[in-house]
């Protein structure tokens, strides 16, 4: 074990002495033209400048590496009526985020073809902080979503696809990285309430000096929901901030807090709600739910200079869950039921740092970012049979310390006017260290993958750009499945998955911008993953799925015909299949085929504003034979508001169509009492909530 330990110290070492030798490598400037130094200062502005994020109308030509990133702004995310804060990321082209259980569990997150359960394969940030919970006691990769508050995210930033050096572990479909407000001109207040027991308060207030802003605010939403069995969901969070910024620094500390408790509303057997014996908003276990928190904080520091640029972050978080579900009701134990007890308490730490330089090297303007990524997991987890919330047998119970070491450079270089190349490389260093209670299946594994990356933008004509690109990318695996020898419940042997799976992309892309009242985008990409072998969570054993090719279409338009109206469409198509099987049995279950979102916001004047958006995603196959699909579902929201004496009066209509269809749908073997003992294969669906009045009074935002 220590020889291991050693082993990543002298690689992380390697790696922070390749990027203090590399930082400044393009600091040299020769000013030997006003050509070259024009084309540099263009280059540092590109790079260094504080940029003031609106939205969708920011023009991102030559800002861009590729087709498929973007800004999303708080003036496009504060009047999208919400049903939960993860819907917060579908303003990502192509990106669905459902539920299948209670609101206070992670999301159901699909793009790209990818369905990710609760996050594997995107990476999502909020600030500095990763959300991807690694070797989680639910699934890999969960993204807890839940303790943002909406009304302080100041906007979101996305990247589609691996080709981008910053990104690492969770990469491959994309990232996402979530920003919050860093100061607040005077107090809000915000307090809502809706049908089915929506009761929601929001809370704020800040202080300013000449170089020092302070803010507090805090949420607490009660919502029981549309549920035969109420979900009691009782969510608190809350926020502190610090910002200094001087005149070349800007130092912010933040620190974050959330509790919430639910019961749960799984999805239920297709078979027992068609019978009647449940109803559509029913459940076959009533004594499901679970409760969750997250504490963090946060530093973060950035020193600017005329030719360079250095930000550093550092984070802990606290997260805890106690999850209680049941998917098969009494496949494995006729008497007592299929429930179960996952539980996950980590401690999470981690570095950041990133340098950025800007100069001339032999008449070309470059800047070069160079950076490290450092993350510690301390991970207890545990998986028991329980009984109606009672804990029983121990199935699986694991101590886990889990590093992580990144290292990355991105070069980019404006040749003329018109062309540029972005060239990338990343290191990645793993240190997984299991303690199981079965000693069997304890042990320690190291793993190290390296994924350059490359971009070729062309700009024909002004106010356009054409993008090639392509790169390696990964996914780490949980850490429980590297060292897993037999498997917990029957006892039989088990086979250890990668460490780290390999991904691949390509990507061709188009981006025009014309004035302010114009942005498009559109991307044909393809992508392929090694394998799909995971660790499953729910089981404590893992899952034979071999690799796979993903091939697809993006568009992302916004339109401002006149200053009151924007209206915005994106459209997403993919065809996603199992490598090296037969056309017979190669489908993805869940794999959307397609994913449409639009939008139509109308704002005459200052406080007044009407907004329509429409979310559907169509029909896929819920078995690699492509027997069983399932039913597309389409969403309409919609809001009106005005303000009067300085505060704002808010109807949101959501599922305004009364829509019957379904969040999520699945297709596998569950037990009802009285079937048989094999159990009885079919669609377990969790429906999408029926139409409801969200009203609100608001003052400040």
């Amino acid at each position: 074990m220590r020889d291991s330990r050693d082993a990543s110290c002298r690689l992380l070492a390697v790696a922070l002495s390749g990027l203090v030798a590399a930082a400044p490598l393009l600091a040299q400037q020769t000013d030997s033209s006003a050509a070259r130094k024009q084309r540099t200062d263009s280059a540092a502005s590109t790079t260094l400048r504080a940029v003031q994020v609106r939205g969708r109308a920011d023009n991102l030509i030559g800002i861009a590496s590729s087709a498929s990133q973007g800004r999303i702004g708080r003036a496009d995310l504060r009047l999208r009526p919400l049903q939960r804060e993860g819907e917060i990321l579908e303003a990502v082209p192509g990106m669905i985020l459902t539920q299948h259980s209670g609101d206070g569990k992670a999301n159901q997150m699909v793009v790209r073809g990818f369905n990710l359960d609760h996050g594997t394969d995107f990476q999502t940030r909020l600030e500095s902080m990763p959300l991807n919970l690694p070797t989680h006691g639910h699934g890999h990769g969960y993204t807890y979503l839940n303790p943002l508050i909406p009304e302080f995210v100041d906007h979101l930033e996305y990247k589609l696809g691996p080709m981008y050096a910053e990104l690492g572990d969770f990469g491959s479909a994309g990232g996402a990285t979530l920003h919050l407000t860093r100061s607040l001109l005077k107090p809000v207040a915000l307090l809502e309430s809706g049908a089915f027991g929506f009761r929601r308060a929001v809370l704020g207030a800040g202080a300013s000096t000449r170089r020092n802003q302070f803010i507090v605010g805090g949420e607490a939403k009660q919502y029981d929901g549309p549920w035969e069995q109420p979900q009691r969901l009782g969510k608190f969070s809350g926020l502190a901030r610090w910002t200094y910024t001087g005149q070349r620094d800007e130092i912010s500390v933040l620190a974050l807090g959330y509790a919430n408790k639910w019961n749960a509303t799984d999805q239920i057997p297709a078979r027992a709600f068609a019978s009647g014996a449940i109803g559509r908003f029913g459940q076959v276990d009533p004594t499901l739910g679970g409760d969750a928190s997250r504490n963090s904080l946060s530093l973060s520091w950035t020193r600017t200079q005329r030719r360079g640029k250095l930000a550093i972050d550092a984070f802990v978080v606290r997260h805890d869950l106690n999850l209680f579900s049941n998917f098969t009701y009494f496949l494995d134990n006729a008497g007592r039921g299929d429930q179960i007890n996952q539980t996950d308490r980590r401690t999470i730490g981690g570095v950041n740092l990133e340098l950025t330089r800007v100069g001339i090297v032999s008449g070309v303007a470059h800047a070069l970012r160079t950076g490290v990524q450092l993350r510690g997991d301390d991970i207890a987890v545990g998986l028991y049979r329980s009984d109606r919330r009672v804990r029983g047998d121990t199935v699986r119970r694991d101590n886990i310390r889990q590093g992580s070491a990144g290292a990355y450079a991105s070069l980019e270089s404006h040749w003329s006017p018109r062309v540029r190349t972005v060239l990338g490389v990343r290191q990645d260093w793993y240190d997984f260290h299991v303690q199981s209670n079965d000693s069997r299946n304890s042990g320690t594994r190291l793993a190290t993958i390296g994924s350059p990356k490359a971009s070729l933008v062309f700009s024909p004509v002004s106010g356009t750009e054409l993008y090639l690109g392509g790169g390696l990318g990964f996914h780490s695996n949980d850490a429980r499945g590297t060292t897993i020898r037999f498997d917990p419940v029957s006892g039989d042997p088990a086979t250890p998955v990668n460490p780290l799976v390999r991904s691949r992309a390509a990507e061709l892309g188009l981006r025009t911008s014309r004035g302010e009242w114009l942005r498009t985008t559109a991307s044909l990409w393809a992508l392929n993953l090694d394998s799909e072998l995971l660790f499953v969570g729910d089981a404590g054993t893992t899952e034979a799925l071999g690799g796979t090719h993903r091939v697809g279409v993006t568009m992302a338009n916004f339109v401002k015909p006149v200053s009151t109206l924007s209206l915005d469409t994106d459209v997403s198509f993919t065809r996603a299949r199992f490598a090296d099987v037969g056309r017979d049995a190669d489908r993805i279950p869940g794999a959307l085929e397609r994913v449409i979102t639009a939008g139509a916001t109308w704002e005459p004047r200052r406080g007044v504003h009407a907004v329509a958006r429409v979310r559907h995603f169509g029909s896929s196959a819920l078995t690699e034979d492509n027997r069983v699909r399932g039913t597309p579902t389409t969403l309409l929201n919609l809001s009106v508001g005005g303000t009067i004496r300085g505060t704002r009066l808010t109807a949101s209509m959501l599922n305004a169509s009364n829509a019957r269809s379904s969040d999520v749908q699945y297709f596998y073997a569950s037990r009802l009492a009285g079937e048989s003992g094999a159990g009885v294969a079919d669609v377990h669906f969790h429906p999408v909530e029926p139409r409801m009045l969200r009203v609100g009074l608001s003052r400040g935002f």
